[in-house]
């Protein structure tokens, strides 16, 4: 009873309540010697930890508990077991070491004959084949869950086998096939009134009529699954449709539409890793960042092509801004967002017309005006993106100076955010180093004479130093950088 109260306060949110129970149920569990019952608990502990992102504690728990539920001959919470270690296997991406747990629990409920236990296993062992690009083996999976799903007429579990099936048909490019696994989930989730179930259709709709040329109706697909995820209170499926959605406005060249949907995406992953509600939280937010930098990147091109003088000029300022950014502390996601900066440092330069920007002489003071002001237009277009990662500083204040006579705002020495310091420095080193209209690209043994004499007017003279160092321990002589389901807890 103890452990049945703990998993109604735990599905209700309230996982330190939940854990107290547990263990009262554990200890009463081993003064008993009740080795049954203390193998249960030690997986209600388990599931606890796994979903406070212990991984490490809840494994040892697992193992524990299997031990014991072997201990007592309990083939049903031995499977159990092993499936949920087969997740956790799955989070961390060891996915031989998930299949190898899939298949002990599907052995064990094979010899029990629980079929539908079975079809659960059998479903998440084909998402790992699936991930491991091992369609044949997949497809198997899929199929046979399918068979003791429909044989048990489980109506909800042959959803998300098709599901499955349309996402397996979609990776290896089977398009016709996805579209017909999408079309019996829609039957089947429409027929049990299934918001969740349709809006993860709609989901695959969306990705399918984005990979077959079809943009329009993805964006409307990928609209609706978004609109029933929020209906439904999803924020993981909601999440997820706005970022395949931005991928369709990546497609069309949209940037600023692909940013909105990214950032839209982000806020809400932003909330799931606040609650601590998804496992692989960390893996979906890496693959996410890796949308935001294909879109910065491709938004950044698109900048440069206006000026034919500064071709790959965002690519190179970021990789430089990043190599120093690492030796001045920055790390993990922090250097991806300063990357993506670099990649948009110079997003004003939209509104400033091409005979200005590739004018070969000296500018009037009126171009010149208007040259300066893309720092400014700059950081309103980055303001109203509402990006989740304060980029704005990048963009707008890379054109400070130390001596305080930079613009647009005359801010000086430490008064200028240290990540417009930081891109201030790799944006001057690669001007200098780049063919302008005005004249050829210098060696980098000049370019660093004249940042030197510029060092403490114009550059931050302590990240210059370090700058300096990385370049000179570089070996090239051209410094330019080359481009699941919820585990179970049973009773």
């Amino acid at each position: 009873m103890l452990r049945w109260i703990g998993t109604v306060h735990r599905e209700r949110g309230d996982r330190d309540l939940a854990a107290d129970l547990y263990e009262t149920s554990l200890a009463v569990a081993e003064t008993n010697g009740l080795a049954e019952h203390t193998a249960s608990a030690l997986n209600c502990l388990a599931v606890v930890e796994q979903f406070r992102g212990h991984l490490e504690t809840s494994e040892t728990l697992y193992t524990r508990a299997r031990a014991m539920a072997e201990e007592a001959h309990d083939e049903r919470l031995a499977a159990m077991i092993d499936q949920n270690l087969g997740m956790l296997a799955n989070i961390r991406g060891d996915l031989e070491a998930a299949l190898a747990r899939y298949r002990s629990a599907l052995e064990r409920l094979r010899r029990l004959g629980d079929d539908l236990a079975a079809a659960w296993v059998l479903n998440n062992m084909g998402m790992a084949y699936v991930d491991l690009k091992a369609w044949g083996p997949a497809e198997i999976c899929f199929d046979e869950a399918f068979e003791l799903a429909d044989r048990l007429r489980d109506t909800g579990t042959l959803g998300s086998v098709e599901l499955n099936r349309a996402e397996l048909q979609l990776q290896r490019g089977d398009h016709e096939w996805a579209r017909e696994s999408c079309d019996r989930a829609f039957e089947i989730w429409g027929r049990l009134g299934s918001d969740y179930g349709l809006a993860e259709t709609y989901k695959f709709y969306g990705i399918l009529f984005r990979e077959t040329g079809k943009p329009h109706l993805a964006q409307s697909h990928f609209a609706l699954a978004a609109k029933l995820a929020a209906q439904c209170e999803d924020r993981l499926l909601e999440a997820e449709s706005y970022s395949e959605w931005a991928l369709v406005h990546l497609g069309e060249q949209r940037n600023r539409d692909a940013l909105e949907c990214l950032n839209r995406a982000q806020r809400l992953f932003t909330e799931l890793q606040a609650r601590r509600e998804i496992l692989d939280l960390d893996s979906r937010l890496d693959r996410l960042e890796e949308t935001y930098l294909r879109v910065t990147r491709a938004w950044g091109e698109s900048i440069e092509s206006k000026d034919r003088y500064t071709a790959g000029h965002c690519q190179r300022v970021a990789d430089f801004a990043c190599m120093l950014a690492e030796a001045a502390g920055f790390e993990g996601r922090d250097l991806n967002w300063l990357r993506m900066g670099g990649f948009l440092h110079d997003v004003g330069k939209t509104a400033v017309p091409e005979e200005v920007l590739n004018k070969p002489g000296a500018l009037t003071a009126e171009e010149w005006a208007i040259m300066k002001s893309h720092t400014v237009v700059g950081d309103q277009i980055v303001a109203e993106l509402n990006f989740p990662w304060d980029i704005r500083p990048v963009v707008r204040n890379h054109h400070e100076r130390w001596d305080g006579t930079g613009y647009p705002d005359g801010l000086a020495g430490e008064a200028i955010p240290l990540t417009a310091r930081i891109l201030c420095v790799a944006d001057v080193y690669d001007a200098l180093t780049s063919t302008r209209s005005y004249r050829p690209a210098l060696p980098q043994s000049e370019a660093l004479r004249i940042m030197e004499r510029d060092a403490g007017r114009i550059l931050d003279p302590e990240l210059f130093r370090v700058f300096r160092q990385l370049l000179t321990e570089r070996a090239s002589g051209d410094a330019r950088p080359r481009s699941l389901a919820a585990p179970i807890s049973g009773t």
